[in-house]
């Protein structure tokens, strides 16, 4: 656990840990590993550049969901809603997908389905995996929450 914190201390990945997740990204992208570890790609909101890194999706009654184990100020987040939740999954396929944010009093379940998937979020997100949904609902506010919607569908929201 103490290595994993120290890999990501302030809520930001040091340098082996950003030359991991591109190696990560790039394996889950072309395929490797379970359906539920994807590589999420969007473009920077500084530079413009397609941007990738390795997720675990959450799923939850049939939805998915991305959730940022770091909290609200990671790149990713904020390159997610700079382009304003257009984005691209890639699990040895490239999938085209809206992410909608989901509001913090709905998070619960989602952190909980999460948090029992991706062991590595257990050293971020303070609250036992086998805890109460109002555990998870104290907490929810500071991990933003995203449901995936394929992107041709996102038109008939």
């Amino acid at each position: 656990m103490a290595v994993r914190r120290w890999l990501y201390r302030g809520g930001r990945p040091n340098r082996l840990a950003r030359g991991a997740d591109r190696l990560t990204a790039a394996l889950f992208a072309r395929g490797a590993g379970p359906d539920h570890l994807v590589a999420l790609e969007v473009r920077g909101r500084r530079s413009g550049h397609t941007v990738g890194l390795p997720l675990v999706v959450a799923e939850v009654h049939g939805e998915r969901y991305l959730v940022s184990m770091l909290g609200e100020h990671v790149n990713w987040v904020r390159n997610v809603r700079a382009a304003e939740g257009e984005a691209v999954l890639r699990h040895g396929r490239r999938e085209e997908v809206h992410l909608d944010e989901v509001a913090p009093e709905q998070r619960a379940p989602v952190l909980k389905a999460y948090v029992g998937r991706a062991p590595n979020a257990r050293t971020h997100i303070p609250v036992d995996k086998d805890a109460p949904l109002r555990e998870f609902a104290r907490v929810a506010p500071r991990y933003p929450v995203f449901r995936v919607v394929p992107r041709h569908s996102a038109a008939d929201r």
